[in-house]
């Protein structure tokens, strides 16, 4: 696999993220949106092949191409099963031109003061160096801001640019993810201290590499554009939050330099129930919908 090229194409091109790494906790509440009910499976490993089967239909969609979606992010198992007879990663960047990343964190630990810091990763360095071999070009982690708490945005960001060096140790490129609630109290104001945080942060990485930023779309738009011309930044990417991809799509066209790294907002329309032509259609369009707002803006 191309590293240069894959820097290329999450550097420059046009285009989006699809965020395809829903674990554990959050699989049973996809399944059944995707319209797989939980007496669907009787264990763990039933319904994670179920997931797959669901990620799997929609790698291999004929709208899932690097032509519109410049990388995906894959959940653990999903990086470790097979898409065609192929290992998902090299199916993605060989037969659809999408740059693989992972998704590493292990969930969130209890609130506290306001924010949810991120469990701690066993093994981590085993698994970076596993996912080097396979072909995936970075990592996501995410943590959890509800309240605008100095000290607890602070916690978040230190954390997570901590793990970020870790990281980069294994040639692989961070996503940090510290996601501001959206029905918190006062996204704002926590979105003021996070942008001042990860300023700061930037301008103590150590090293010379870069890493990406994933944040709640943010009230006042524009907010991150110093952070998407920082030199040490590759990109930065949007999660949909919860919102409706409608409302989404409008506040992330608002927003210069970032593009979408949506998973509910992407797959909101899609059901098990579907034809092959139904799924395709609907995916298309919610692909082509994301795709506009993240590179034309308003």
């Amino acid at each position: 696999m191309s590293i240069a090229q894959m820097k290329e194409n999450m550097s420059g091109h046009a285009g989006f993220i699809a965020a395809l790494d829903q674990s554990g906790g959050s699989t049973p509440g996809a399944l059944r949106h995707y319209g797989i009910p939980d007496t669907a499976y009787s264990n763990d490993a039933e319904m994670f092949a179920l997931m797959h089967q669901m990620r799997v239909r929609v790698i291999t969609s004929p709208a899932f191409t690097g032509k519109k979606i410049i990388a995906a992010i894959l959940f653990e198992q999903t990086m470790n099963g097979l898409v065609e007879g192929v290992p998902t990663p090299t199916y993605l960047w060989k037969e659809r031109g999408v740059v693989p990343f992972l998704k590493v964190d292990k969930g969130l630990e209890a609130e506290a003061g306001g924010v949810q810091m991120m469990k701690p990763i066993p093994g981590l360095d085993v698994l970076l160096e596993h996912a080097a071999r396979l072909g995936i070009y970075g990592t996501k982690a995410r943590s959890v801001i509800r309240l605008p708490e100095p000290a607890g945005v602070a916690a978040i960001v230190q954390q997570q640019f901590a793990l970020a060096q870790q990281i980069a140790a294994h040639g692989l490129v961070p996503i940090l993810e510290p996601e501001v609630l959206i029905k918190s109290p006062d996204k704002a104001g926590a979105e003021a201290l996070l942008h001042a945080e990860l300023r700061r942060g930037l301008e103590a990485l150590p090293g010379e590499y870069q890493v990406m930023l994933k944040v709640s779309i943010p009230e006042k738009p524009d907010l991150y554009l110093d952070l998407v011309n920082h030199p040490r930044v590759q990109r930065v990417v949007a999660l949909s939050g919860g919102y409706p991809r409608d409302e989404a799509c409008r506040r992330l066209a608002a927003n210069h330099g970032m593009i979408a790294s949506f998973s509910r907002a992407l797959l909101e329309e899609l059901r098990y129930q579907m034809t092959d032509e139904q799924f395709n259609q609907a995916l298309a369009a919610s692909i082509d919908e994301i795709y506009k707002a993240s590179s034309q803006k308003v």
